[in-house]
This record gives C-alpha cells, sequence and structure tokens, in this order.
C-alpha cells in the first residue's frame, strides 16, 4: 500500500493536465531527492532566496527572481510590490491601500478568477474597454488607447493575463505603461511549454511575470516563479520573508536586498503566508534546471505516443471517435475522444461520472464537453494509465 492507500484515499490516473484540484504534476526523481536533501539541514532563507534569485534570472533573463507558494501568491506579491515600493510604511498598512496608488488597470475581457489574487493586495481594478468580441456582438477588442484612458495618478500597475489567443499583444500594452511610467505585471501561470516563455515576457519588457511550479515545471505543487525588476522583487521579498529581526544584526545579501535603502525593517508583511520553505526552494530551482535544459521536441515526442496510443486504441470502437490534436499553445499532444452517441451534456455528464467511478477514478479534461468531447492530455500519464483510459472509455459507451 503506498502513502495514499494507508490513509484511504484512492489514487486518480489523471488525463486532465497538470491541474491544482488534481494534485498537478509528479516530480521527477531529482527533484525529490533534492527536496529530501534540503530537509535535512537548516539555512538562512534570505541566503537562499537570494541564490533563488539568481538562479530564475539566469533561466528567465529577469534582473532578479523569488520562489513563492504559486503562481497567485506571485501575483498578489508583485501587487503588493508595486503598491508600497520600498516604504516599509505602507508595507504595515497592507491591504489598507487608502492615500496611496491602489488601482490596477485590466482589460475587461481578461477579467477572471485569478485575478482575486490582484485584488487580495488591497487595490481596486479598473477596468479597460469592452468585451463585444467575447460577447458576439462586435468584432474590435480592446486597443492600446482604452489602457492609456485608464490610467489616473492612482494607477500602480497594469495587469496582462497572457493566453496564447490574449489581446492586444503583449508589446502594444507594454509601450502604454513605459509611455506613463506603469509597472506591467503578466500572469504566465500555465503558460510552459515553451520553454522560450521563460523568457518571452521578460524580454518584451515586462516588470514582473509569474509561473506555476507545479505544472509544467513538474516542481513542487505549492510552489511558483515571481521574476522582474531588481526593485519590484524585493520589495515582494521584505513583505514575504520573516522580518523578526533587529535593523542593526540584519545583514542581508545585497543582491536581494539593499539595505542601505531601507529607514527599518518592515514586520511580517502581506506576504506572510506566501513563505515558501527551504523543501520547495530547492525543489523549484532543481525543478526549473531540468525543465530548462530539456530537449523540448524530445519531450514532445514522448507525449505525442501516449496521445497517439489513447487514439489507436480506440480506432474502430463503436460511438467515440478519437483524433489527435494540440493544447492552445500547440506545446502539448492531446487525443480528443468525441462521443458520436451523445445527443446532449446529460450524456457526457453520464459517460464522465462513469469514469470517475471505477478503481482507479479517471479524470480527461472536460473543458469541451458542450461539443460532446472529453480529452486526453497525457502529461501526467504512465504507459499503464493509457492502457486504463482506453479500457475505461470502452467500457463506458458501453455501459452508460
Amino acid at each position: 500500500m503506498n502513502v495514499y492507500e494507508r490513509r484511504g484515499v484512492r489514487r486518480i490516473v489523471s488525463a486532465a493536465g497538470p491541474k491544482t484540484r488534481l494534485s498537478g504534476s509528479i516530480m521527477p526523481p531529482q527533484v525529490v531527492e533534492a527536496m529530501a536533501e534540503a530537509s535535512r539541514s537548516l539555512v538562512d532563507m534570505e541566503h537562499l532566496q537570494a541564490n533563488a534569485s539568481d538562479t530564475i534570472a539566469r533561466y528567465t533573463g529577469a534582473e532578479a527572481g523569488l520562489v513563492t507558494t504559486g503562481a497567485a501568491a506571485g501575483l498578489t506579491l508583485a501587487t503588493a510590490s508595486c503598491v508600497t515600493g520600498l516604504d516599509i510604511v505602507k508595507m504595515e498598512k497592507l491591504p489598507e491601500t487608502s492615500g496611496v496608488k491602489n488601482e490596477v488597470v485590466i482589460a475587461r475581457h481578461h477579467r477572471n478568477p485569478y485575478d482575486h489574487a490582484i485584488r487580495a493586495a488591497g487595490v481596486k481594478l479598473v477596468e479597460a474597454g469592452l468585451n463585444e468580441r467575447g460577447l458576439g456582438v462586435g468584432s474590435r477588442t480592446v486597443e492600446g488607447w482604452e489602457y492609456e484612458a485608464a490610467i489616473t495618478e492612482r494607477t500602480a500597475a497594469i495587469a496582462y493575463f497572457a493566453r496564447p489567443t490574449s489581446t492586444p499583444a503583449l508589446s502594444e500594452v507594454i509601450k502604454v505603461a513605459k509611455d506613463h511610467d506603469v509597472p506591467v505585471i503578466v500572469d504566465a501561470a500555465a503558460e510552459l511549454p515553451p520553454a522560450s516563455n521563460l523568457r518571452s515576457f521578460i524580454a518584451q519588457g515586462a516588470s514582473a511575470v509569474t509561473f506555476s511550479g507545479g505544472k509544467a515545471l513538474r516542481g513542487p505543487q505549492a510552489s511558483g516563479i515571481l521574476c522582474g525588476t531588481r526593485e519590484l522583487v524585493m520589495g515582494a521579498v521584505l513583505q514575504q520573508l520573516d522580518m523578526d529581526c533587529r535593523f542593526e544584526l540584519w545583514n542581508p545579501p545585497p543582491s536581494l536586498i539593499d539595505k542601505s535603502r531601507l529607514r527599518g525593517i518592515p514586520r511580517h508583511g502581506i506576504g506572510r503566508g506566501f513563505k515558501a520553505g527551504k523543501e520547495e526552494i530547492v525543489g523549484l530551482l532543481t525543478a526549473l534546471e531540468l525543465f530548462a535544459n530539456a530537449d523540448e521536441e524530445q519531450e514532445r515526442s514522448k507525449l505525442e505516443t501516449k496521445a497517439r496510443a489513447v487514439v489507436e486504441g480506440l480506432k474502430g470502437v463503436e460511438g467515440v471517435e478519437a483524433v489527435l490534436a494540440a493544447s492552445p499553445s500547440g506545446s502539448i499532444p492531446l487525443a480528443r475522444v468525441f462521443f458520436t452517441r451523445a445527443r446532449g451534456q446529460d450524456y457526457m455528464t453520464r459517460i464522465d461520472r462513469y469514469l470517475k467511478s471505477k478503481d482507479p477514478p479517471v479524470y480527461l479534461d472536460d473543458g469541451r464537453l458542450e461539443e460532446m468531447t472529453l480529452q486526453v492530455n497525457p502529461f501526467n500519464l504512465s504507459d499503464e494509465d493509457v492502457s486504463i483510459i482506453v479500457q475505461r472509455v470502452k467500457e463506458a459507451v458501453s455501459s452508460v
């Protein structure tokens, strides 16, 4: 029995991709071993985060970086830093933001549940433009001048949620931001692969970028990356780390925190609940190094082999048609399974419930359920898992 079975929790087969609610991804042995090794010694966390900053900077092209407890934590910390700068009085007031820059501009069609992480810093989101294309009532999307029209003396930052189809182009938004000396925070939580995205957003001029550590990076599920300008990262660090020490005895690494620019030490900040442990930091850095140095085409080929095996395994099965497809970024090969007997979502719901009712439960990607389709994302699948999925789908279409 494994650790989950001993606790009465069933292992699942997840072909829905590295989703948080399904426990993210499976870490490589090197990451697990690094975390175990890190757990056996103690370090000064400021020095460990300074090393993390150097490592993240090397792989992202940013001036500095910070290991956070997920991409959402990075959004809150980045926003807080944009509001307070290095002013420790402002830091200690958060999330109270009266009398300071407390607005973040965001395109209306970029609004989503994750922008709660931005609002958590105490700011107000100011929407730019409308969403007529999304509603099917027009052909326009939000344009650069509409961001500009939303910027005022209260604007602390612009938020941009990066997806393969995001509009307007990030470069257009950054141009507007630079004209008004406003930082741009990019949420790129799930925008890996391709590995080139580690550098892409910073190269375009973003002030801060967040990535999830527990998805494609295959790092600890409770980890993430915040990278960006040295000053913005420093502001985030000061609101995340344990600062319970005497100023005269405090000697932080200058590459991470420039003590000469501070009049004191802030108390535990708004990011206190986002502090990453030594194990998560070492695990994330190990995962980042493995990801950045991997043969991307070889990894994609392995995933395509698994997706193709699902398609081949379901060939000729009455009630389903399976084809190869790709994720929105084009980086992850998928098997798209269309249920030809379906006449509505009730049938699809029963199929999905059947797949989850067996042991082990099988979770497929239901993002296209209204199209009578379930998708197989092979990212977390072993060869045995592929066989289980094929068998379960066959059973489902003959039983439902």
